[in-house]
């Protein structure tokens, strides 16, 4: 990783800007005119209500407040408030803080394009949205039920593809657990199995589980598989509940996973903030990624306001290394979870395409959806450039182009975002409206 945002230039940045802060104040933004703020760089409001899922992905949210890089940027009255599911999040976004609801935060990077697109919003109808960032590339599991420990399970669902069939005829109910319905658990879960011949429509149900209940619910019985990120994959080993089968970017290599994203009306209102949010949440992910770090991270996501979790559940993961739970160990994963390395804060748009389309394969968006439309409208990776440049970030860290390419994954499909139709129809198992 490029270290040349790293280190006393950035110290210096930030204590210019919390200089500025404190001879500028909140009481003296208040009484000046927007068009001052704007011209002048400085944040239009110093408030945002920021909502997050307890999972180890939203830490650079938890970074940015409790290491004091939102109020370094002038951000001085951001909220980080937890939401009970994604589902909550949702609605909350719809409400807005306006009406005690939520400006933005962090997010499963399809549900901004299904609010902004009303596919999955109260009445279906839209709430314009914007993604600003990447929060993270990989990081999510998907974990078996103990009683398929004999198998080993991993990214081959082969063998789990015919233990589940044996236990349906057996008469007994198989069940998958995700997050929300199109979103990237959904996703992952659903492109593992059918890549082994496991319909997600036909041959298992298919259930919605918030992040913190997963464990929980393995433990009854609930499911027999289910795919979150940390630190719930590791607490069910610790358990003794289930174990992990694979980590996700041994299906996609750095697949993209979180987003950064704010309600639109709050973006065009306050293009300042929005940018300073943006360059705390960068400077954070830095942060996040740094090895020395990763053990304070990890003590900062185990505390009780944001994941509340044990320590022992999320250090380890945190800095790559995975028990698989089977005997499997692997030290410094090449699939460990990225917060800065690789472009993991850009939004290429070509991901956003990829979200969508194997949102219209599972038949949450029509199959003549315009797709590119509303990538144009909802992804707003100008700004992000803007406070790259902003934090002096080194080009080498920053991409050249709005698409990461053609994409393979693990069973050799590959997605090329300038022909998403023949993705679609190269799939054998779906779904399309």
């Amino acid at each position: 990783m490029n270290k040349t945002n790293k280190g006393h230039s950035l110290d210096r940045r930030r204590f210019l800007k919390q200089s500025a802060t404190v001879l500028g104040g909140s009481a003296v933004l208040g009484s000046l005119p927007a068009s001052w703020a704007l011209a002048s760089g400085r944040p239009e409001t110093t408030s945002a209500k920021l909502g997050f899922i307890a999972l180890t992905d939203a830490a650079p949210l938890f970074v940015a407040l409790e290491k004091g890089f939102f109020a370094a940027h002038g951000m001085t009255d951001v909220e980080v408030l937890k939401q009970s599911s994604w589902g909550t999040t949702r609605d909350n976004l719809v409400l807005g803080s306006q009406r005690n609801g939520i400006d933005g935060g962090h997010i499963l990077t399809p549900m901004p394009y299904l609010i902004a697109s009303g596919a999955m919003t109260p009445n279906n109808v839209p709430v314009p949205m914007h993604i600003l960032a990447r929060l993270n590339l990989g990081g999510q599991c998907i974990s078996v039920a103990q009683e398929y420990l004999d198998l080993e399970v991993g990214v081959d669902a082969g063998e789990f593809r015919q233990a589940l069939a044996d236990k349906r005829a057996a008469g007994n109910e198989v069940r998958a657990a995700m997050t929300f319905p199109g979103g990237t658990h959904d996703l992952w879960i659903r492109y593992w199995m059918a890549a082994a011949g496991i319909d997600p429509n036909g041959d298992i149900s298919t259930i919605v589980v918030p992040p913190a209940q997963m464990v929980a619910n393995m433990r009854v019985g609930s499911m027999d598989t289910f795919c979150v990120c940390e630190p719930w994959n590791e607490q069910l080993i610790h358990q003794g509940i289930g174990y992990t089968a694979l980590t996700t970017s041994e299906l996609w290599h750095n697949h993209p996973e979180k987003a950064f994203a704010m309600r639109a009306d709050y973006v065009e209102a306050n293009p300042n903030a929005t940018r300073a949010l943006l360059m705390a949440i960068m400077e954070a992910q830095m942060f996040c990624e740094e090895p020395q770090n990763k053990e304070e991270v990890a003590r900062i996501c185990s505390r009780r306001r944001w994941i509340n979790a044990p320590y022992e559940d999320i250090v380890e993961r945190m800095k790559g290394n995975f028990d698989y739970g089977t005997g499997r160990i692997v030290e410094d994963s090449p699939h460990q979870m990225r917060y800065w390395s690789d472009f993991a804060s850009y939004p290429f748009q070509s991901h956003d395409l990829w979200f969508l389309t194997e949102n219209q394969r599972w038949g949450y968006l029509p199959a003549d959806f315009d797709s590119q439309t509303l990538i144009r409208q909802v992804n707003r990776e100008e700004l992000w450039r803007e406070a790259a440049a902003a934090l002096g970030v080194d080009g080498a860290d920053i991409p050249d182009a709005s698409s990461r390419g053609i994409e393979t994954f693990f069973d050799g499909t590959t997605f090329d975002p300038e022909n998403p139709q023949a993705y679609l129809d190269s799939l054998a198992i779906k779904r399309l409206a």
